[in-house]
């Protein structure tokens, strides 16, 4: 493979996305190839001692070999978990696609291949005027879709993949996510959304799986 990023996006949030961007990470990190994750906005952090921290991001460091500066890796983060151009209004702030993409250039400098995790869904807003997909644009990487596997997640799955090649993006793989323990008919819903999403499936994520559970369930070498 000849690819030196990803971008992880999601039917939704809490889908999975930062499992399986560590877990890209870790895979190609292992082989040998310098690499590092990238969260540009997130929002809701968890109090640890009385210091705000964002998971995600953390998750992301500890899966990249390649450790470079916070304002680079993750350029905007927010306390309070609410939507980032909301988040943002609320300090003052407005998200600067300008200042993530000079940030994602400055990780490119520094490693083989940068994964970039969206926050959100597709079109989730990044500010008054821009979405997720304004970024992935700017970023012009492949996308890897992840889809929460729950009632209603074909016509999710559908929607997204179809705004993603609308936007001029390669979608080049999905992975499923089995989000609800208690879904009905998912060898049904696994084959509708293989035939109709027309990428490779990368593999299935176990409920509540980890890193390195989810790691071990994908075939990188599709992508």
């Amino acid at each position: 493979m000849n690819q030196d990023g990803f971008f992880i996006a999601g039917t939704d949030t809490g889908v999975g996305k930062t499992h399986v961007a560590a877990a890209l990470l870790r895979g190609w990190g292992a082989r040998g190839r310098s690499v590092v994750g990238m969260k540009p906005v997130v929002s809701g952090a968890v109090m640890r001692d009385g210091v705000a921290c964002w998971e995600d991001v953390e998750i992301l460091a500890a899966a990249s070999t390649v450790h470079a500066p916070l304002a680079q890796r993750n350029p905007y983060r927010f306390e309070v978990a609410l939507s980032p151009h909301i988040a943002a209004r609320q300090l003052g702030h407005r998200i600067d696609l300008k200042v993530i993409t000079d940030a994602w250039a400055a990780l490119r400098e520094q490693a083989d291949m940068v994964v970039v995790e969206g926050a959100g869904g597709w079109y989730a807003p990044i500010s008054e005027t821009e979405t997720m997909a304004d970024l992935a644009r700017a970023l012009n990487l492949p996308v890897v879709l992840v889809v929460g596997m729950r009632l209603g997640c074909i016509n999710h799955a559908l929607l997204t993949a179809r705004a993603i090649r609308h936007d001029g993006l390669p979608l080049v793989a999905w992975v499923a996510n089995m989000i609800d323990p208690d879904m009905q008919a998912v060898a049904e819903n696994m084959a509708i959304l293989q035939s109709l999403l027309m990428v490779p499936l990368l593999g299935v994520m176990p409920w509540l799986s980890g890193v390195e559970q989810t790691n071990s369930c994908l075939e990188w070498d599709l992508i």
